[in-house]
């Protein structure tokens, strides 16, 4: 008998447990879950978000590339932050800033974008497959090839211009931002 009462009475206690968790649950907001899940934002819904890329922003914005980062789609945008661009001499941003000079600002920042959804692991499984190398086409038609320095993933455009990344894998709805600590300004567009 007393095996029995044992049994029935932790039986008793795990189904007390089971229901008080499952009235706990329904009590939750699923509402939340699903916003935050599907509150997703663009590629440029999210840089105007981030502080530090208002210089990347405003330049998206004088080229009208903004608009190409806002639709439906599948982009990494090799994000140049704000420290990355005050790198940048007064007279090359003077010259990028011209406004006859908006078709090299917009190839200039077109040579940060590829039209694929590249995240970290993608990119380092590429240079796996590619013997310690990876390259992938811009829209801006040039190529940018992807290596390791030590744990960094380390970008280099066709000048020998180089950029590692410093912040990967923010996920948008139509892609991959990963901060990159310079800008790709190759020396033909100036």
């Amino acid at each position: 008998m007393k095996k029995w009462t044992s049994l029935v009475v932790l039986c008793a206690l795990f189904l007390g447990l089971e229901t008080y968790a499952q009235d706990a649950i329904e009590e939750f907001e699923f509402e939340e879950i699903i916003s935050s899940i599907t509150d997703e934002k663009s590629i440029l819904e999210r840089t105007e978000t981030f502080a530090n890329h208002s210089l990347l922003l405003n330049a998206l914005r004088a080229t009208n590339l903004d608009k190409v980062l806002n639709y439906n789609g599948e982009f990494t945008v090799f994000a140049p932050s704000n420290r990355a661009f005050q790198k940048l001499s007064q007279t090359t941003i003077d010259k990028l800033y011209n406004p006859e000079n908006k078709r090299i600002l917009t190839a200039m920042l077109s040579y940060h974008i590829v039209a694929d959804k590249l995240s970290a692991s993608s990119i380092l499984k590429a240079m796996c497959r590619g013997n310690g190398i990876a390259k992938f086409t811009t829209i801006q038609g040039e190529e940018i090839t992807a290596t390791m320095h030590g744990i960094d993933i380390v970008l280099t455009d066709k000048s020998g211009n180089s950029a590692t990344i410093i912040a990967a894998d923010s996920i948008q709805s139509n892609g991959i931002i990963h901060e990159i600590d310079a800008v790709f300004v190759p020396e033909k567009m100036l």
